[in-house]
């Protein structure tokens, strides 16, 4: 793990501080979470909708470059089912 140094303004500062003590009083007693572990909790959200959203995008742009194929096959398929 690397230790990095961050500016932040004060109001997030602070609660950056009420979530760790919440953290730590549902903890059932243990350890309050100090700051870093909520920095690094939120830093992985964030990592991980990024990653979902890039996913997303990609596959946005997959069906819109096949889309009129994808289109002809539903079609194919669904008269398919329909006939008797």
């Amino acid at each position: 793990m690397k230790t990095i140094a961050i500016s932040i303004d004060e109001e997030s500062l602070a609660t950056v501080d009420r979530l760790a003590q919440a953290a730590g009083r549902r903890g059932g007693g243990r350890k309050a979470a100090n700051r870093s572990e909520v920095v690094r909790r939120a830093v992985r959200e964030f990592i991980g909708r990024h990653r979902k959203h890039e996913r997303e995008e990609r596959d946005r742009r997959i069906l819109g470059a096949h889309r009129d194929q994808i289109e002809r096959q539903a079609a194919s398929l669904v008269a398919e089912q329909a006939e008797p």
